[in-house]
C-alpha cells in the first residue's frame, strides 16, 4: 500500500484539532540501547521537524517497573522473543528495557521538542504489558489519552516513532477506533519486524481505517 495524502487543510499541524503523538523515542530503542529497534535513530532529526510544524505534540514513555512481566529475564527458562500466554493473551517476551527512572528509559537527548504539552508514561502496571498509547495490553485499561484528546477538542491524530509494528500500530488502531482520523508517518517510523509483525501491523491498520502517508505530505 502506497502512502495516501490527506485531503483539505483540517488536520494539519497548525490546525488546533490536531495533535502529533511521538512513540517512544527512548534511549533503550536506539542503537546500543537495550531493545535497539534497527534505524531508529533515523527517526530523530525528522521527529523534531515534524514537531515543530504542530500546534500540539504528545510524547510517551514505556515506563516498566524492575522484574516487568514482558521481561524475558521475568520467566525462568525462557529468552528473548519466546511467546508466552498471559491473561490478558499472547506475549513476545522482551530483553530487560526502559526500567523506570533508568537511562535507557530517557527521552532521546536528540529530541528537541520543548512545546510538547503532555508525556504519557505507559506499561507501568507491574502484571500488564502496554504497546498503544491509549490501552495497556489487556485492550480494557485506559492511559486516559483519549479523555485528554477530547477534552482538547482533537480530531485528528498524526503517529510518528517506535516501534511502528508495536507500539506505534498498536495506538494508530487505538486512536481509529475512538473515532480520530488517524494518519501514521511512514517515514518518520522504524520497526523491529519480529515473525511477520510489520506485515500484520499494516493489515491491522488498514482494517481500522489508518492512513499512512510520508512526512514531506506534511511538511513539504
Amino acid at each position: 500500500m502506497s502512502p495516501s495524502k490527506p485531503t483539505g487543510a483540517p488536520g494539519r499541524g497548525t490546525d488546533p484539532r490536531s495533535v502529533l503523538i511521538l512513540v517512544d523515542l527512548q534511549v533503550d530503542f536506539l542503537p546500543g540501547g537495550a531493545l535497539a529497534v534497527p534505524g531508529g535513530h533515523e527517526v530523530m532529526a525528522l521527529a523534531n521537524q515534524l514537531a515543530a510544524g504542530f500546534r500540539n505534540v504528545v510524547l510517551t514513555q514505556d515506563w516498566h517497573p524492575p522484574g516487568h512481566v514482558s521481561f524475558a529475564a521475568s520467566h525462568p527458562g525462557r529468552a528473548p522473543y519466546d511467546i508466552i500466554d498471559l491473561p490478558y493473551g499472547r506475549q513476545i517476551l522482551w530483553p530487560v528495557h526502559c526500567v523506570q527512572d533508568t537511562d535507557g528509559a530517557r527521552l532521546s537527548s536528540r529530541i528537541d521538542v520543548p512545546h510538547a504539552q503532555l508525556v504519557v508514561r505507559k506499561g507501568h502496571h507491574q502484571g500488564i504489558d502496554s504497546y498503544s498509547t491509549f490501552y495497556e495490553a489487556d485492550r480494557t485499561t485506559p492511559t486516559g489519552l483519549a479523555g485528554y484528546l477530547r477534552e482538547r477538542g482533537i480530531e485528528t491524530v498524526y503517529l510518528a516513532g517506535l516501534a511502528l509494528d508495536f507500539c506505534v500500530s498498536w495506538s494508530a488502531v487505538d486512536a481509529a477506533r475512538h473515532g480520530f482520523t488517524t494518519y501514521v508517518v511512514e517515514d518518520a517510523c522504524r520497526a523491529i519486524d519480529v515473525d511477520g509483525s510489520l506485515a500484520a501491523a499494516f493489515a491491522d491498520m488498514t482494517a481500522a481505517g489508518v492512513r499512512r502517508l510520508a512526512a514531506a505530505d506534511l511538511t513539504g
